[in-house]
């Protein structure tokens, strides 16, 4: 999988290399391995769902996410870029690694007591993880576990989200 995604130095902003996914995508095989192993994160020991719904975040958490709710026979929930969604949304600001954001979801995403697994493809700083996380909670969803591609160990994601299961099909 490794051999999948190219590195893109200073990209988009100087200082940052870019986690470029778009060879993994075009790569039937391993698009396929991929979505099976971040699918194994929404399931119990048993092989069974474990989640009612996937949460991914613009906008490859989209591109992964969506396949994986395939996956499991579960729905997908998109969480945006702010003024993105129409109708009702929950709003949360948050860090990147190179400036602020704000994601929205719609508030009817998610019901009360449903179990998510959110999916993106970095695990970085974790602010987006986080603020993706608040979002669910803010539905009155439960944040079951986060499943990423990659995780950049350098940086504190995991500690940024907090106590919550994290898969990483790689780890950098």
């Amino acid at each position: 999988m490794a051999r999948l995604v190219r590195d893109v130095a200073d990209f988009p902003t100087a200082g940052i290399v870019f986690k470029d996914i778009t060879p993994l995508l075009a790569d039937p095989d391993g698009l396929r391995a991929v979505v099976a192993g971040l699918a194994d994160a929404g399931r119990d020991d048993d092989g069974r769902p474990a989640v009612d719904k996937v949460v991914g975040m613009e906008a490859r958490g989209f591109i992964l996410g969506a396949p994986v709710a395939l996956e499991l026979g579960v729905g997908f929930v998109p969480v945006r870029k702010a003024g993105k969604l129409p109708g009702e949304t929950h709003a949360v600001a948050y860090a990147l690694e190179y400036g602020d954001a704000v994601l929205e979801i719609h508030c009817d995403a998610v019901a009360a007591g449903e179990r998510v697994l959110v999916i993106d493809d970095v695990l970085a700083t974790g602010g987006t993880a986080r603020a993706t996380a608040d979002l669910v909670a803010a539905c009155g969803g439960t944040v079951a576990g986060m499943a990423f591609l990659m995780e950049l160990s350098f940086l504190p994601g995991r500690a940024t989200v907090g106590d919550v299961a994290v898969t990483a099909l790689s780890v950098v």
